[in-house]
């Protein structure tokens, strides 16, 4: 049975076990909403990077990491955000999870300022760019971000798709064990394929053996 509380019937359980109900109802009174405030929603706007969550349909699960100049990440209005996917690997982990189980989770952090993070869970969707310009029914200003994204200020990039989140729930990650960091100049070769621009085989995995591999 679904706790009328927000989060899983587990979490609930442990603060039964261990007697932490208190504290936590204390936090989903304070600090948990079902969309996003206006500061939250400046908060996310001014972020680089987020993290992304996702499992499939077995609960096998996925995180990685997105990232963008500053507004990559569109907040249509307090339950609605936004944001591109570019050609990459071509994988797809994190968008096949999606097909299969829509349920994601996203953290924003800032490292450079507040040290504080927002997560963000929710309900996503994956339309293509095309049809995302093309529905009249998505939000002007996620539009409107669409347009801009594959514009001459895109550096050349156009998304191939977009990730639409229905947000449920919002809630701040405390500031406590984040680390305050300063940001270096680095040249962001954004949509290459050049592998040593993209770390190569920094890890010394490429001839390893695969179960999956043929002659391994």
């Amino acid at each position: 049975m679904t706790h009328p509380l927000p989060g899983s019937d587990g979490e609930h359980r442990l603060q039964a076990l261990h007697g932490t109900e208190r504290r936590a109802r204390a936090f989903y009174d304070h600090q948990v909403l079902d969309h996003l405030s206006d500061t939250m929603r400046e908060f996310i706007a001014a972020q680089e990077m987020m993290f992304v969550s996702t499992a499939d349909a077995r609960g096998h699960c996925d995180c990685s990491i997105r990232a963008g100049l500053p507004g990559f990440v569109c907040v249509a209005d307090d339950r609605t955000l936004a944001y591109p996917e570019y050609r990459g690997n071509g994988v797809m982990a994190s968008l096949g999870n999606m097909v299969e189980n829509a349920h994601v989770g996203l953290l924003f952090v800032d490292f450079f300022r507040a040290t504080v993070g927002c997560h963000v869970n929710g309900e996503a969707r994956v339309v293509e760019h095309a049809d995302l310009l093309a529905d009249p029914h998505v939000p002007e200003t996620l539009r409107e971000a669409a347009r801009l994204a594959a514009g001459p200020d895109a550096g050349g990039r156009q998304p191939e798709r977009w990730v639409v989140v229905h947000v449920e729930e919002a809630y701040i990650h405390c500031s406590k064990h984040i680390p305050l960091l300063m940001k270096r100049p680095k040249d962001i070769p954004w949509g290459t394929d050049d592998p040593a621009a993209k770390g190569g085989d920094f890890f010394g995995v490429r001839d390893l053996p695969r179960p999956w591999r043929e002659g391994d």
